[in-house]
């Protein structure tokens, strides 16, 4: 099946909440995201609206790709977001270079294996560093072990930075990198 790789657009935030909710309440998620299902139902659609925008084409701190089935149904996204030097990231360490950020990665279960992660990957990592982006990371948790095996295959190296997490005491984040050629 052939897929259109594109940025989301703003107004399509239903769209994005939808696939959001359904990634969510894949039985991975608690190891991958760092929202629970009801968390996110709960939030107001001005926060689904600002989420979309943010990333939305032609942004140019953050950048939503999605992958479109024919007939216009998402089966997967992933965001990059633009990290600044002299900033601190999420949780609270010092950004020294500016880097590319890959948050939110999902993939429809029947989709998965497919080489569609792939294209999303390189849609995005092709966006930060067309954006300047020196290196390009990600958090995965200590645990999720598939996710980690598909990141390497990408070219994605521990960094050896591993982030306690404060909702899951004795729980860690581990960062990988991949920098650019």
């Amino acid at each position: 099946m052939s897929y259109v790789i594109r940025s989301v657009r703003a107004d399509e935030w239903p769209a994005a909440k939808a696939l959001r909710l359904v990634a969510l309440q894949d039985p991975v998620a608690p190891l991958a995201f760092l929202e629970t299902y009801e968390e996110a139902l709960a939030r107001p659609d001005s926060f689904w609206q600002e989420r979309t925008a943010h990333g939305a084409e032609g942004a140019d701190s953050a950048q939503t790709v999605i992958a479109e089935a024919p007939g216009g149904q998402w089966v997967g996204m992933v965001t990059v977001l633009l990290e600044q030097p002299g900033t601190s990231d999420w949780a609270g360490f010092p950004v020294e270079r500016k880097q590319g950020h890959l948050v939110g990665v999902f993939v429809l279960p029947e989709e998965r294996g497919s080489g569609l992660t792939d294209v999303l990957f390189d849609a995005a990592l092709e966006w930060a560093w067309a954006h300047g982006a020196e290196r390009t990371r990600l958090i995965v948790h200590e645990d999720n072990g598939r996710a980690q095996r598909f990141y390497r295959r990408m070219g994605f190296t521990p960094s050896g930075v591993a982030v306690p997490l404060t909702s899951a005491p004795g729980e860690f984040e581990l960062e990988f990198v991949l920098e650019r050629d």
